[in-house]
């Protein structure tokens, strides 16, 4: 989307604005005086007749005389200015107008903050999103926009940011709205490598790298969960690793992985047939992931990212995973499989031990991974899990900061206890109940060497019913996280399988992250268990 900087304050000054106009008024509005015969004059005139006011959502049309720069403006009340209101009330009237090709014009009738323009432009983009990639009937979209405010001139840096956070967000939304036919792994692969490719032809700051292993690659790692998901498919797991790399070699990184299921039938365990075209969408950490690296090539901050994808179809098929198979992780531990549409935590507990190869920072894994925190939380915040409290209070100052929000969910140990198997180290579902908890424990397993979160999005990262698509979260959360350490670096401290020595759970030897070798057994506690 062509984002670019108005020359002038329509209040005051006539400038070239396009087709519409829309002015956003906060509370306190004051046009001051004298009035100039124009706008300024006119929105003071429908103030004082009652006719429109600044509440949150209140609009007003106005035509106004062929000499003006715009034929067409929209008066929009954004009540406080806080960023949620702007984006609710902006997304929805230039969704309106943006049923046909447009030149838009947005602007502030007050100073605007940079969450105020940060807020309006990715409205703007959620509201002016066409998707035509399989519908070519598909009309309307916005050609420019023009973003304006009395203090405009110095918002330069906030419509840099802006920009490439569209530009993330649009790249998550495009491809998770795809269907499986067309984002299949292999074309999540493609996309990869085409970020990188363009990372290296724009040039700057900064490298941004890809490996897209295929199928042989990864089973010579041993990542025997990931792989027996993609078993009941025709078509070829891949792990796709992206690198960017915009500080020291000493800096260790921060890696983000993102579940890739390009389809979800359920595998054997077969999900009912209505609704199941919304798992399309069950490949929205992956998106995320990579609409993450579409913004940082674009803004090219100084910290090391690694974005981790594993990526498959999950189906159901004479090959495919059935429900009581053991399978093996990349880590060593042994899984016993109860329901095979509880796949998406197989594919990522491989990635998570393949993190540990990179001595991250920390790890942030995100996921659609539970219905049942959609049941907890609905559509507005995702879900954070996390036993490190200081990797949890920054993520979750990175979605405030963002207005992509999140809730911190408990993580007690009795959530994980009926992940107990008796045929082998865990089974991949517990009970029914916090089912969001326990498959965030499950995945804790895989994470005792760095510190580690969990985002489950699987109620945020799509809208439903009439609105049904993509929404682009949570790049906003991750982006802010990253750029925020980037500006001040945070100790996130030891793993918690560092601070307590005796408390891994794990009783079976595991892999080496480098080698995929066995590694002897650590030693164990006086209470039996082995130490981490």
């Amino acid at each position: 989307m062509n984002f670019s900087l108005a020359s002038a304050n329509p209040l005051t000054q006539d400038a070239e604005l396009g087709d519409v106009l829309i002015l956003l008024a906060a509370d306190g509005l004051d046009l001051g005086e004298p009035l100039q015969a124009g706008l300024s004059l006119l929105v003071k005139r429908a103030l004082a007749a009652g006719h429109w006011s600044t509440d949150s959502g209140k609009r007003l049309s106005l035509y106004l005389p062929e000499s003006r720069p715009a034929a067409r403006v929209e008066l929009l009340g954004i009540g406080d200015g806080a960023p949620a209101r702007i984006r609710d009330a902006l997304a929805k009237l230039v969704k309106e107008l943006a049923v046909d090709p447009l030149k838009l014009a947005v602007c502030f009738a007050q100073d605007a903050t940079d969450a105020q323009w940060t807020a309006a432009m990715t409205a703007i983009a959620a509201g002016g999103h066409v998707y035509g990639t399989t519908k070519p009937s598909a009309r309307g979209g916005l050609k420019k926009v023009l973003l304006g405010a009395p203090n405009a001139a110095t918002r330069k840096s906030s419509l840099a940011y802006g920009k490439a956070l569209v530009a993330g967000m649009t790249l998550a939304r495009e491809w998770a709205n795809r269907p499986g036919n067309h984002a299949t792994p292999g074309m999540l692969g493609d996309v990869a490598r085409h970020i990188a490719a363009q990372a290296r032809k724009d040039g700057g700051h900064g490298q941004l790298e890809c490996e897209v292993l295929e199928q042989k690659q990864i089973e010579k790692l041993g990542m025997g969960s990931f792989l027996s998901v993609a078993k009941g498919s025709d078509e070829a797991p891949r792990f796709i690793v992206l690198r960017y790399e915009g500080a020291d070699d000493s800096q260790r990184p921060l890696v983000f992985v993102g579940k890739g299921i390009t389809f979800d039938s359920g595998g054997i365990s077969l999900k009912p047939g209505a609704g199941m075209d919304e798992m399309k969408f069950d490949m929205g950490g992956a998106a995320s992931v990579l609409g993450l690296f579409e913004s940082l090539r674009l803004l090219r901050p100084k910290i090391n990212v690694v974005g981790l994808i594993p990526t498959c179809e999950n189906m159901p098929s004479g090959r495919a995973l059935k429900p009581g198979d053991v399978v093996q992780s990349m880590s060593g531990q042994t899984i016993e499989i109860l329901n095979t549409d509880a796949e998406g935590r197989l594919i990522l507990c491989d990635a998570l031990t393949y993190a540990e190869r990179f001595q991250p920072q920390a790890v942030v894994d995100i996921a659609t991974l539970t219905g049942n925190c959609v049941l907890a939380l609905g559509h507005l915040r995702s879900g954070l899990f996390s036993t490190n409290d200081v990797l949890a209070h920054e993520l979750q100052r990175a979605a405030d900061e963002s207005s992509d929000l999140c809730w911190r969910m408990p993580m007690d140990d009795v959530y994980g206890k009926d992940l107990k198997s008796n045929f082998a180290d865990m089974a991949n579902v517990a009970g029914r109940l916090a089912g969001a908890i326990s498959a965030a424990k499950f995945l804790e397993r895989f994470t005792g060497r760095y510190p580690w979160a969990h985002l489950d999005i699987a109620g945020t990262a799509w809208d439903e019913g009439a609105a049904k698509g993509a929404t682009g979260r949570p790049v906003p959360l991750l982006l802010q996280f990253a750029l925020n350490m980037a500006e001040q670096p945070v100790d996130f401290g030891p793993s918690v399988a560092q601070q307590q020595s005796q408390a891994d759970k794990v009783a079976a030897p595991s892999r080496t992250a480098k080698t995929g070798k066995v590694a002897k057994a650590a030693p164990r506690s006086k209470s039996g268990k082995r130490a981490g």
